[in-house]
């Protein structure tokens, strides 16, 4: 029987979603090579193809990369209907912001999100860490801890949502269809990256860091003994 699929490398994420696509924006976009719209079309062509590609290869929906492949039709209905650039900004602020205020409210119930994005079971050993849990009866001081980094969780999408609509909004102010859009958009798409997925990442990387230093508290499991990979290997 074969294994899951391996990961795509990030990488390769970076350079078919971010590189490509700021390439094609900025140097193909002129009447004399693609024009505004045959360039938009092909910028968007990859990330698009790269987020079905993910999903098919998954074989399971994955909300992350159906989010993005949302966005990206999104990007190319303003681009193509020739909205007004603002657009762009709210929908830049609104995919993040309505992640985060998913999460926020998911803090309140029996099942907060922060178990689907972070506390799961493609990162942490769930069964393990649950068992040391109940051994320790230490199960509802780890929910509590599940509650905060829920929260936690909320901010960093609403920080991507503020950030996403100010980045839009001070780089993107030309007319939608046209070359100036296009090139504008390819650099906030290279700008993005610097911007707001790295201090984003290290924002999550935080979550999870207070979330297993909880974990090691209450169920004395040392880190590595809560990764999946190191219980894979055992």
């Amino acid at each position: 029987m074969s294994g899951p699929a391996a990961k795509p490398s990030p990488w390769l994420e970076l350079i078919v979603t971010i590189v490509i696509p700021t390439a094609v924006l900025m140097q193909l976009s002129s009447a004399s090579r693609l024009g505004a719209v045959g360039a938009l079309l092909l910028a968007l062509a990859f990330p698009l193809a790269y987020g079905g590609w993910t999903l098919l290869r998954q074989r399971k929906l994955n909300l992350m990369a159906s989010i993005g492949v949302v966005s990206t039709l999104l990007t190319g209905g303003i681009g193509l209907l020739a909205l007004d650039a603002q657009w762009l900004a709210v929908k830049e602020a609104a995919i993040p912001g309505a992640i985060g205020l998913a999460v926020l409210v998911s803090a309140r119930t029996r099942y907060p999100l922060v178990r689907v994005l972070v506390f799961n079971r493609a990162i942490f050993d769930v069964d393990r860490v649950q068992q040391a849990l109940r051994s320790r009866g230490t199960e509802a001081a780890f929910d509590n801890r599940l509650q905060a980094a829920t929260v936690l969780l909320a901010g960093t999408f609403v920080f991507s949502s503020v950030a996403n609509y100010l980045l839009a909004r001070w780089v993107v102010t030309s007319p939608a269809g046209t070359e100036a859009f296009n090139n504008e958009l390819g650099r906030m798409t290279l700008l993005s990256y610097p911007v707001i997925v790295i201090p984003s990442l290290l924002m999550m990387a935080g979550v999870m860091y207070y979330l297993a230093r909880g974990a090691h508290r209450l169920t004395g499991l040392e880190l590595e003994q809560m990764l999946r990979q190191h219980s894979a290997q055992r």
